[in-house]
């Protein structure tokens, strides 16, 4: 009879009647006190005289000797494995005494839950000890005819390795029955060989200890025959899969390669339609009207820039299908475009030969209380959080920033002089946002200098007015202190960063979260969008960076290479690369199509807590803890 029958047996056991039952457990009791004469034998090969004599006395055993043949007839011995060992013996058996076809997805969810709430420096050599222990459990139960308890098992934690083990995660999900296992190469290869993993000794002696503390014998009993764990001093680097005493020799460990070959479309987000002709209509109207004169040349030449960008859009655009949706337009957006087009004109080509003008302000008398802070794109507000739970706004123009009274109509109100009458009476060029109940960690503008959006310790984001200075929605969902936020490109939807180890994707006239992105290991320091909004990126106390698809709330590409906490990233506007840094005082340049490290650029002293690309993307600034 074969593994399987012996199982399909086993399992119509229970239907068969009251004569097969009492007969069942007339074996188990035989096979218990084979078990029982093993274990004294072994107390007493070792000289525990004590021990033999109490569990002779307890269990009433005669004289006669048993050894690990005569356990063999009880349970198959491929099950156990070839190296069988007293210790190994009793782990099984007391295992498949408990008759829990849910033991492996037990123990495993618990050893999963442990690392989740292990220390950020031991998460990663936990994690790559896992999977071993995954594959192993998972061919186990193919092994002993569980083939549906196997596939839900896969179904629930294939997910925690298929960043680094897709390829062989796709081989395991093929695999359906004993005699596959039996039959596949890669299988072979886990069955045939240890596999090696670095791990520091403290790491090693936690995850022994939460083993045996809380009686996962199965997992034990993998972890003593199928891992070499090799201990080293330090820490264990987040890459160190790429070791050659790591993993199984001759196997790739490391398949993020094959992760970061998804497609992704990196292309400027399509020109809205209704933005495009009105800003046509718009040049050619006031080319037209004003002829040859000054302004009349300058629209006209407005008018030959904006043909050429529409040129260049076409070409580069996201296709329709994969944009993200957005409001429709209104007026902002077409003067925006035009400045835009201004701005464009006279730009110059920086580089090392043409360095930029820089204008750097000094706030005083912070108290080391301000934690972030953000220009406008129109260089016309300066916004910071602080400490003491409030967000305040500079006017950089030195204009009083005057909000609309709260009788102010937009129906009604008409001309400029109307407006100027509604607006506040002050002359202070400085205003105080108060609403959140803790520190202020993020702040962002958006791209018409209309909306501000604030995160804080108080595990809210909110939504402020420019037009009032007034907080007009607060977003909930956050578990914990939110860290970073960030306005999309275009407007209207925003992204969060959090200690809860998730970023979520939030719209303007929604107060729930429209996409979770779980993944990163730690918490979710920082956040940033896409130029063409389709994508978010962020950088994780896990050392590791990662891009989100927005419509999907897929992970599809990351980065590793960090060895401290990514703290920052920046992201060029053409959206082909990428710059991240932290704790590590390391900027590294990556390719997002490939998913490759470009370079990496050393000097700092200290951690870098910021990054930006000029606007052509020739260059980036970085600001460090080190004064400079």
């Amino acid at each position: 009879m074969d593994t399987n029958d012996r199982h399909n047996a086993a399992q119509s056991t229970p239907a068969s009647g009251a004569g097969n039952g009492s007969g069942s457990s007339g074996g188990r009791q035989a096979s218990q006190k084979k078990v029982e004469k093993v274990v004294l034998q072994f107390l007493k090969s070792k000289g525990y005289r004590d021990a033999e004599k109490a569990l002779r006395e307890n269990a009433r055993l005669d004289d006669a000797e048993a050894t690990l043949g005569d356990l063999a007839n009880v349970f198959p011995g491929n099950e156990v494995g070839s190296d069988a060992s007293v210790p190994n013996w009793i782990m099984f058996y007391n295992e498949a005494e408990q008759g829990n076809p849910d033991a492996y997805s037990q123990s495993y969810r618990s050893l999963r839950r442990w690392i989740d709430s292990s220390l950020d420096v031991y998460k990663h050599e936990l994690y790559a000890a896992s999977y071993p222990i995954f594959v192993h459990s998972y061919m186990d139960l193919l092994m002993r005819g569980l083939n549906e308890k196997a596939e839900e098992f896969m179904a629930l934690y294939s997910g925690d390795h298929v960043v680094n083990h897709g390829k062989d995660i796709s081989v395991l999900q093929t695999l359906k029955t004993a005699g596959h296992v039996e039959e596949n190469e890669l299988t072979r290869l886990f069955r045939e060989n240890k596999y090696g993993v670095r791990m520091t000794r403290v790491g090693f002696e936690l995850l022994l200890s939460f083993l045996q503390d809380h009686n996962h014998t199965l997992l034990m009993r993998t972890v003593n025959q199928h891992l070499n764990i090799r201990t080293v001093d330090g820490t264990v680097p987040i890459n160190s899969e790429l070791e050659a005493d790591v993993g199984i020799t001759g196997h790739t460990q490391n398949q993020l390669d094959r992760f970061n070959s998804q497609d992704v479309f990196l292309g400027s987000a399509p020109m809205d339609a209704f933005v495009r002709d009105e800003v046509e209509r718009t040049l050619q109207s006031e080319a037209g009207r004003r002829g040859k004169d000054a302004a009349g040349s300058e629209a006209a030449a407005l008018l030959e820039t904006f043909t050429r960008v529409k040129q260049e859009n076409a070409a580069s655009s996201l296709p329709a299908r994969e944009a993200v949706p957005m409001p429709p337009p209104h007026g902002a957006e077409i003067e925006h475009q035009i400045a835009s087009l201004k701005a464009l004109r006279k730009r110059i080509a920086l580089g090392p030969a043409a360095l930029p003008s820089i204008c750097m302000y000094t706030l005083h008398n912070t108290g080391n209380s301000m934690n972030c802070a953000v220009v406008s794109d129109d260089l016309s507000l300066l916004a910071g959080g602080f400490a003491e739970s409030y967000v305040k706004i500079w006017s950089l123009k030195r204009e009083p920033l005057r909000g609309f009274q709260s009788s102010f109509a937009p129906v009604t109100t008409a001309t400029e002089e109307e407006i100027e009458a509604v607006r506040e009476k002050t002359t202070d060029d400085h205003r105080k946002l108060i609403a959140h109940s803790g520190p202020v960690f993020g702040v962002d503008i958006s791209y018409d200098s209309r909306y501000l959006v604030s995160c804080s310790e108080d595990k809210t984001t909110r939504l402020w007015s420019l037009d009032t200075y007034t907080n007009v929605v607060c977003y909930k969902g956050h578990n914990h202190p939110i860290w970073d936020v960030a306005f999309a490109p275009q407007g209207f939807y925003f992204a969060t960063a959090s200690h809860d180890r998730t970023a979520r994707l939030w719209s303007c006239d929604h107060i729930y979260a429209l996409r979770i992105f779980a993944g990163h290991l730690s918490d979710v320091n920082c956040v940033r969008f896409h130029p063409n909004s389709k994508y978010i990126v962020t950088g994780s106390s896990d050392k590791s960076v990662r891009l989100w698809d927005v419509q999907r709330g897929s992970c599809v590409r990351v980065f590793t290479g960090h060895t401290g906490s990514v703290d920052t990233v920046a992201i060029s506007p053409d959206g082909r690369i990428m710059a991240s840094a932290g704790e590590d005082q390391t900027v590294n340049v990556w390719d997002l199509g490939s998913g490759r490290c470009m370079d990496s650029l050393t000097g700092h002293a200290g951690a870098v807590y910021s990054l930006a690309f000029s606007q052509e993307g020739t260059l980036l600034l970085s600001g460090s803890a080190d004064e400079t």
